[in-house]
């Protein structure tokens, strides 16, 4: 089963077991100094454990000044950096798989404030053991203000151009004696990763980093020996590969590259390079002896095209792979949103690549090779895409924190869970749970994991709870595996769950339970402030994603947009006249601009308008009364200026409040009651299964 994904494969003089790679993924459990912290080790070893051939590591800095991209990032800037390597190194090699550094710079895509703050801070907490708390404290808000005023230093980059989208900041251009420098640096790094004992390199010259800025003549505008002709852009590359060669011999060498800058997929035909150019640098950098070629795509101007939301489908740009793979004869490894074994084993079957790189499904499962060696491929958890990954990562990246799964609570707790495994003290006590969304499952599968005796006890005829609505706009189905999975989890520990059982206090009264946990989730807002609110024409999203209201030839105001109300919104837009009314300036202000960038485009195609700066203050059989607010401080004024939009069909999208009645009428049954998920404070699927997790783990 899976001839070829367990086939070994040598990338140069390097053999790796497998054709399973876990792709560079930047976490943030690493320090300022750059050495590799335990959690970071735990986080990659228990990958190594679970069976994957080659783990190429995070974005790992050569140059601490202008090439710092986050506080909590690897580094191989420095002699001291060898020594944690070799130990990060052997604790990979332990369990057969292989590692290779990947060799990084932002260029252009750095935060400005980022920049030289990396040495002050590193001598600054050798001295001050409490500079790293203060520095997380003051950060988020120094960064605001400073950005703000464009008061940070420029990021660099091959030309002075405009700042990277989600960036931001200012761009100057690398004087020739920098790029000199930089050269050397790449180069040293790779010899402190030989001499620590790294397997391979792997050089980043994808997503708009600054090795794929010197390639683009979208960054690359210089009209030196660095830039003008193909061959121009390309030296820069060439220069470092060559001096790797020159200083390590035969040591393996990856250069991940975008081989199309995908600028024509969001409407910017004949901006930076395409498949063809893509394919050119392929052939060349093969040429230059290089070991195997990492394709990818786009840069952070294109987001989406290289850190997919979950509406793209698996292999959609396996393509660009192929046309690599047709071209030159080392391995090819390519990450095509892979989401399942038989996949995998059909790309490399079709000769689209030579190894699969799994970068976030190693997130929501480290053990996604072994499960899948061994014939459970069934049990794998399933990556859904949802990109929090990325978003709590970048969000915690200022303070001190590191990026969560909403599948899988215990990435960054690899030692607690894994290795030193957590206490089986249940004793058979009985737990009953009262909800079978994502926090009561992933509770139901820990707490059998530990030994209790667990049932939960489920209204509806199905498990997953708010999991069922989210799955249900266009292309959002694999929202759905969340619960699917959690539900196989929670049952092969053990766990019991009954449906169409709802949790009364009388019902859980007659299991004499030890304790009781309430997950019973939340329901969708309707304000009974706004007059109209309850009319036959007005609807929540619930009644929508559910499928019990549908409209077709309709106009319809849907009040809010934020990521709910856009899912919603591609439910309506392709068959009615849609308005979407939002208080703020900006359509869904707080949702994840990846989540906006996929929404808007379509709903925009449909005809979707949208009115800003605009409150629903009542609502009557034709339509909606408006008034004009505008943001102050944490809230909004209104401007006077009212409006009207008439409508056959107005959808609320105001949010959702917990559903948590039942916790108190158990006062008296069970002295341990917890409430747990959305029926706590409504949250993200991350913040449920985080808090199933952790009362699960602690409960005594």
């Amino acid at each position: 089963m899976y001839s070829k994904l367990f086939s070994p494969m040598k990338i140069g003089g390097c053999e790796i077991k497998n054709r399973i790679v876990m792709s560079p993924m930047l976490m943030g459990f690493g320090q300022i100094d750059g050495r590799p912290t335990e959690k970071l080790m735990d986080y990659y070893e228990e990958r190594a454990k679970g069976g994957t051939g080659l783990i190429i590591t995070e974005i790992t800095r050569v140059n601490d000044v202008t090439g710092a991209a986050a506080f909590a990032q690897l580094a191989m800037s420095h002699d001291y950096h060898i020594e944690p390597m070799r130990e990060f190194a052997e604790r990979i090699h332990r369990h057969g798989a292989k590692l290779f550094v990947q060799l990084h710079h932002p260029g252009r895509q750095n935060v400005g404030l980022m920049v030289g703050t990396v040495p002050i801070s590193v001598a600054t907490e050798r001295i001050w053991k409490g500079y790293r708390k203060m520095l997380y404290k003051t950060v988020p808000v120094l960064r605001k203000v400073l950005l703000e005023k464009d008061r940070v230093p420029a990021s660099v980059a091959p030309s002075k151009v405009e700042p990277a989208y989600f960036a931001a900041g200012r761009v100057r251009a690398l004087r020739r004696s920098e790029i000199k420098k930089l050269v050397a640096q790449f180069v040293a790094a790779a010899v402190r990763c030989k001499k620590a004992g790294a397997d391979g390199v792997e050089l980043h010259g994808t997503h708009g980093y600054l090795i794929q800025q010197f390639l683009s003549p979208n960054t690359n505008k210089r009209t030196d020996e660095y830039g003008g002709s193909f061959e121009n852009r390309l030296r820069f590359l060439r220069e470092i590969v060559e001096g790797i060669r020159r200083e390590c011999g035969d040591y393996p060498i990856i250069v991940r590259l975008t081989v199309d800058e995908c600028y024509d997929r969001i409407g910017k035909a004949g901006k930076g390079y395409g498949l063809e150019t893509g394919v050119a640098y392929a052939k060349a950098i093969e040429a230059m002896g290089v070991d195997a070629i990492d394709v990818s795509s786009a840069s952070y101007d294109t987001f989406n095209y290289w850190l997919e939301p979950t509406s793209f489908e698996s292999g959609w740009r396996k393509y660009m792979a192929a046309a690599v793979k047709k071209e030159v004869k080392i391995p090819v490894l390519a990450a095509d949103i892979i989401r399942t074994p038989d996949f995998a084993e059909q790309l490399l079957e079709e000769g689209v690549q030579d190894f699969v790189s799994l970068g976030r499904p190693h997130i929501a499962d480290p053990h996604w090779a072994n499960k899948a060696m061994s014939g459970n491929e069934k049990d794998i958890r399933r990556c859904i895409c949802c990109l929090y990954c990325i978003e709590s990562m970048q969000e915690n990246a200022f303070t001190g924190g590191h990026g969560y799964c909403s599948v899988n609570p215990t990435v960054g707790k690899e030692r607690e869970y894994y290795t030193e495994g957590l206490e089986k003290s249940g004793n058979g006590r009985k737990i009953v749970i009262a909800g079978a969304g994502c926090a009561g499952l992933t509770a139901a599968g820990i707490l059998a994991e530990r030994g209790f005796d667990v049932t939960v006890l489920e209204k509806e005829a199905k498990a997953g709870g708010q999991l069922n609505l989210a799955s249900m706009p266009p292309h959002k189905e694999r929202i759905g595996w969340c619960a699917e999975d959690l539900e196989r989890f929670a049952k092969a520990k053990g766990a019991e769950i009954l449906y169409g059982t709802e949790a009364t206090a009388e019902r859980i009264a007659a299991y004499s339970p030890y304790a009781v946990i309430t997950a019973t989730g939340a329901v969708a807002v309707r304000p009974r402030s706004i007059p109209g609110v309850n009319g036959k024409n007005v609807y929540t999203t619930t009644e929508l994603l559910t499928g019990a209201v549908s409209f077709k030839g309709k106009k319809v105001a849907l009040i809010g947009s934020g990521m709910t109300g856009l899912e919603t919104a591609e439910l309506i837009a392709p068959d009615n006249e849609l308005t979407i009314v939002e208080m703020a300036d900006a359509v869904a202000p707080t949702t994840w601009f990846q989540h906006r960038d996929d929404c808007i485009p379509k709903l925009k195609k449909c005809g979707t308008k949208f009115l800003l700066n605009s409150k629903l203050v009542a609502i009557d059989d034709k339509g909606v009364e408006l008034m004009g607010v505008a943001r102050s401080g944490k809230g909004f004024k209104e401007t006077g200026k009212a409006s009207r939009l008439d409508c056959d069909a107005v959808v609320l999208s105001l949010g959702s409040r917990p559903v948590n009645a039942l916790a108190k009428e158990l006062d008296g049954i069970c002295d341990k009651v917890y409430t747990i998920g959305d029926a706590e404070r409504v949250g993200r699927i991350a913040d449920a299964t985080r808090a199933g997790y952790e009362l699960a783990s602690e409960l005594e």
